[in-house]
Formats: structure tokens, sequence, C-alpha cells
């Protein structure tokens, strides 16, 4: 799922990091917007509240914006440069730094809520900046392993996409509409995934509050074990077939 690139990574790897990990940027968003009431897996709004902010001379307040926006570039640029390091020495498993410190933000974050900080005027921008942080790091990490086939953390140009893809279903010959409806539907788990997780997140939040981030937290371990698992379990089918040759 995360350790193939290139010609290695099949339409299957992209589905299931697609489904897993809009799920878990559908609940961090929605999550957002109970606790602190901030979109946290995009900027393209926080550019507008910035603008606004600043032509009303709210200028703190047009700074916040400018920090979510810092914030979400900072966790894209240590995810890019994190596994751009590790690829020289560890290049199938230098995913798993950008997932470790996802992890460990997200962690940072639901486990804030049970201490003091949690009573400190500046605690809702903190926790807004982490998410857009940990968001960051998702979406380039995706971005890079699935060679930009796969984004997880916003919709605005996976609706433009999809709405040319199935426009061009009523114009091209059947080979390229088969090509077209595998790449649909990648588009439309992406989608659902978002949207599931965001109802999740919603329904969840209303019983668990932040230490909802838990859940999140968990489906990245489960997607590392997962992907380790599987690993190991090819690597062990190798194994034996070269020491058992038919």
């Amino acid at each position: 799922m995360f350790r193939h690139t290139g010609k290695g990574r099949t339409y299957r790897h992209n589905l299931k990091l697609a489904s897993l990990l809009s799920g878990v940027a559908g609940m961090v968003n929605s999550i957002g917007v109970f606790s602190v009431h901030t979109l946290t897996t995009n900027v393209t709004g926080h550019f507008a509240y910035f603008s606004e902010q600043f032509f009303l001379e709210n200028y703190t307040s047009a700074f916040t914006f400018l920090l979510y926006i810092f914030a979400f570039l900072s966790g894209a640029f240590v995810s890019g440069l994190a596994m751009e390091l590790a690829s020289v020495r560890y290049s199938h498993t230098s995913y798993r730094i950008p997932v470790s410190v996802e992890i460990a933000v997200l962690l940072l974050v639901a486990l804030s809520s049970f201490s003091s900080i949690r009573f400190y005027p500046a605690y809702p921008k903190l926790i807004s900046i982490l998410l857009l942080f940990a968001m960051g790091l998702q979406n380039a990490l995706v971005t890079r392993v699935s060679r930009s086939v796969v984004r997880t953390t916003h919709l605005t140009g996976l609706f433009t996409d999809l709405g040319i893809e199935l426009s061009q279903l009523f114009t091209q010959s059947k080979p390229q509409k088969a090509l077209l409806s595998r790449s649909i539907f990648l588009k439309l788990m992406i989608i659902s995934g978002f949207f599931s997780g965001g109802i999740t997140g919603g329904w969840l939040y209303q019983y668990f509050f932040l230490p909802t981030v838990f859940i999140p937290v968990f489906i990245l371990l489960f997607a590392l074990w997962y992907d380790h698992m599987l690993f190991r379990y090819y690597h062990l089918k190798r194994k034996y077939r070269t020491n058992n040759p038919s």
C-alpha cells in the first residue's frame, strides 16, 4: 500500500491507500470543525479568510490564518524532505517517517484534551495548527507515494477531475472508457472515504470530544502494521520458493 512506487505500484495499491487515508482525512477534518471550528484538510478557505481579515484591519486574525497556511505547508515540506532523505538508504520504508510523525502529532492533539493546556486562550489555534500540519504531512506522503494519482485531504480538484472524466465517458472509445471507469471508481472511493470519515468523526465527537482523534491514530497504526505484515508474507513466500524450487 505504501512501499510500492513507480512500475511496482498497481491500481489495487492506490485503491487501498485512497480508501484508508481519505477516511482519516475526513475524520480529522470533521473533528477540527467540531472542536475548534477550523477546516484542517486544505488551505483554500484560509486564504479567503486571511484576505477578509486583512482588509478589515484585523491583523491578528489575518496573521492566524497565515499560520494555518504555513502549518499545512510545513507538514508537506517535512513529509517530502523526510522521504527524500530516507529513500537514499531505505527506499521501501521511507514512508514510515511521515506516517510516524503524523501519528505522534495526532496523539499529542488527543492527549492535550486531558491536560490543563486546554484552558489557555490560544489552545484552539494550537490544535488547528497541529491538525493542519498533520494533514499536510499526509497529503504530501500520499501524493508522493502514488505519484499524484491519489490525494486524500481535499476534494475540490478531485471533483473537477471527476466531472471531466464523467464527460469523457460520452465521447471516448471502449478501451479508453475502461481506463476512465477505473479512474472514476478510484475517485469515488476517495470521496466516499472522506465523506464516511467525516460523518463518523462528527458522530463520535458528540460522545468522546477531542479524544476521537485516537481513532485516526489507530487507523494509521493499522495501516503500518498491515503493510509490514504483507511485506513479511511476500518475503517469506519468495524465500520459500528460493529454497524449494519446483
